[in-house]
Order: structure tokens, then sequence, then C-alpha cells
């Protein structure tokens, strides 16, 4: 007999108990589509955490007045500057593709005869860039609003609806911000929000920096954000911004310097830990899968011992014996497999059909160890039973009622 007959007696002796195969088999079905769909939300969610991290500012580096004074006028002399962000982009050159600085303050407006609270955020030209945002309707600030003092603003999209009716009805407006008339510019949106935890809220107005500054009782930069241009030199140029913020400034007093690269890592780690939890959740499915096929292959055995002697009566060797069985086990869990992969990634990639917001990664490298674990499942879980086929004795395998 060789591997090609095995496989032909095997697909007839499988097609002779259909349900009975297809009810073994459905383990390992459900186990290859579980480890399909398990690496694939594992990647989805791990991309998506990844992402938003990143959206909130690429190799962003950001500092804070931390402490140190010990009087009024001595915190007041600590807190960060204008200048002290200058010195920063002179210092860093082409380490760094910008550095802003964010002013922030509260006032109130009346909308629809109530009176709301909203933040004001003075920023320079360079803010949109380092704390990416999406401008939605009309222009972001530029260098000229900033240089010349531009009574200019730009609303959040949600705020803009909310004084204007739409976005497109605000453009062009006006504004009254501490007693002063603001033009509407522009409307926008974080790229990634961060729920209300930057200085970004759902009804808050940016405005040109030098403008701001007039507002504030003193000056007041809270924080400085420094994008930088190589992802491998984040944590040297955080260094150097603590390094460049002390030094001008007097001794004792502290900057909270922090960047994403903590977070980034940590968000991966733990990603990576609960793929590997649910993958091995998988793979108990797997097993199980193994010992019932094990477990109805020695019923096989048992059933067929009169075939299993007469083939034996005929000339079949043990060892022909014993691939027959094997093979039917390995074509039980490969066929089985095979349909849990085809289910595992029929739901990702019917995604898009529904909607283009999510992205889905597939990694090809489930579907071939999912492949590679049903062929080994059959393997190592039918080898018991085609060993004790191929030990049977064939006279009275024979005298077997």
């Amino acid at each position: 007999m060789n591997f090609s007959e095995a496989i032909s007696f095997s697909l007839q002796a499988l097609k002779a108990n259909r349900l009975r195969t297809f009810l073994t088999a459905l383990g390992l079905i459900i186990g290859n589509a579980s480890v399909i769909l398990v690496v694939t939300i594992s990647l989805a969610s791990k991309d998506l955490i990844l992402d938003q991290i990143r959206g909130v500012g690429s190799n962003l580096v950001y500092a804070y007045y931390q402490a140190g004074g010990q009087n009024t006028a001595k915190i007041q002399a600590d807190f960060v500057k204008l200048s002290d962000v200058q010195a920063i982009r002179d210092s860093l050159g082409s380490e760094i593709v910008a550095a802003t600085a964010v002013m922030t303050s509260h006032d109130q407006i009346v909308v629809n005869g109530k009176v709301r609270e909203l933040t004001v955020n003075g920023v320079d030209e360079e803010y949109p860039v380092v704390r990416p945002l999406v401008i939605l309707r009309g222009r972001a600030l530029d260098a000229s609003d900033v240089a010349l003092r531009g009574r200019v603003a730009m609303l959040t999209e949600k705020l803009a609806t909310r004084i204007f009716g739409s976005q497109d009805a605000a453009i062009g407006q006006t504004i009254k911000i501490s007693q002063l008339q603001f033009t509407v510019i522009g409307t926008f949106r974080e790229k990634t929000t961060t729920f209300g935890q930057g200085e970004i809220s759902d009804e808050t107005v940016l405005i040109p920096i030098t403008v701001m500054k007039y507002f504030m009782q003193y000056e007041k930069i809270e924080p400085v954000y420094v994008q930088v241009r190589d992802a491998a030199t984040v944590p040297a140029v955080t260094e150097k911004v603590n390094q460049i913020l002390e030094s001008r400034h007097r001794p004792g007093a502290k900057y909270d310097v922090q960047n994403l690269v903590a977070i980034l890592q940590t968000a991966d780690t733990i990603a990576t830990v609960l793929t590997i939890v649910l993958i091995l959740v998988s793979a108990i499915a797997l097993l199980i899968s193994g010992i019932g096929i094990m477990n109805i292959m020695l019923v096989t055995v048992t059933e067929r011992t009169r075939e299993i002697g007469l083939r034996m009566a005929v000339g079949a060797s043990r060892r022909e014996v014993l691939l027959q069985f094997l093979v039917e086990a390995v074509v039980m869990s490969v066929v089985g497999g095979a349909l849990g992969i085809v289910i595992g990634l029929a739901l990702p990639l019917s995604i898009p059909l529904f909607t283009s917001a999510i992205k889905v990664p597939v990694s090809p490298i489930s579907v071939v160890v999912a492949f590679v674990v049903s062929f080994a499942v059959g393997v190592t879980f039918g080898l018991l039973p085609a060993r004790r086929a191929a030990q049977l004795n064939p006279t009275e395998a024979l005298r077997y009622e």
C-alpha cells in the first residue's frame, strides 16, 4: 500500500461515518478558528492602542514646571517662559522637528442664553505640527498671526457647532474672549483624542500665544512640546530639554520632562502578554480536540478489528495498517483545521465590507502555525490508536465479534 492508497482508504472510512467524523473534527475547527481570531484581535487591539499613543504626538517630549519655589515671586520666576522654548529650538537644532509652547486659561461665553465654560489655549504656528490636529474647516494659525498678534481663533468642531450651528457657519464669525473680539479662521479636532486628559477639551479655543500672554497675570508655559526627528534619540533629547530648562533658571527649580517611549513599551508588553495568554487558552481547545480524535480512533480500531485481521490475513503488513489509521487521524485533523482557518480568516476579512473605519490585520504566521498544529495534533494523537491497530494478532482479530 502506497501513501495515495492510504489516503483513499482513509477518506472512504471517514465518509462511512460522516457525522462522527464531523463532530470529532469540530474541536479542531473551533480551536483553529479561535487561534486565528485571537491573534487577529490581539494584533488589532495592540495596533489600536499603540496608534492611539503615537497619535498624541510622534516622538513627543513634553515638559512642565514641577516644583522649587519658596514664595510667589520665585515660583513665577521658575515657570517656563517663551524664551525657554526658543532656547530649546536653538540648542537642539536639527535634532528636533519643532518645539511649541502652550499657555492655558479659562473663560466664559454665552450660548443660547446659557453661560458655558471654555478652555482658551495660547499656541504658536508649530502647535498643529507637534500636537497633530486635523483642520476641518478654514485654516490653522500661521507665523504671521503669531508675529502680528492677530485676533484670530480656531474652535473645536463641537464648540463651533454649539455656538454657530455648524462648522461652515463659524468661519468668519467673531467670538469674545476676555472682552476682545476674535475672528474664527478655522475649526479642528485632535487627530487622536486624549479624552480631555490633555489641554484640549470638547470646548476649546486656540489663539496666538503672543496675544494670550497679555491675558495672563504672569507668563507660564505649560506644557512645552518637542517633536524629536529620530525616535532613537528621544531619550537623549528628553535629558537635554531638562538640562536646558534647569540651566536657564535658578538652582532648585525642578521640571518634569517626559516622553511616550515608556508608555509605548509598557503597552507593547501588556499586549504581547495578553496575546500569549489568549493563544494558550486556544491551545487548550486544540489539546482537547486532539484527545477527542485519539478517543474516537481507539473506538474505530475496536470496531474494525475484524477488518484489520482480514487485511493482515491477505498480506497487509503491520506498517501498512499503522499508516492507514495514522493517515485517517491526520486527514481528520487537517481537514478540521483547514475549515477552522477558513472560518477564522473569513470573519476579520469580512469587516471591510461593513466599515472602513476599522483596520483588522491578519497574521500569515498564525495561519501557518494553526495548520502545522493541526497536522501535529493528528500525528501525535493518532499514533497510539494506529500502533494498537498494527499490533493486533491477525488470528485473534479474525475471531473478534
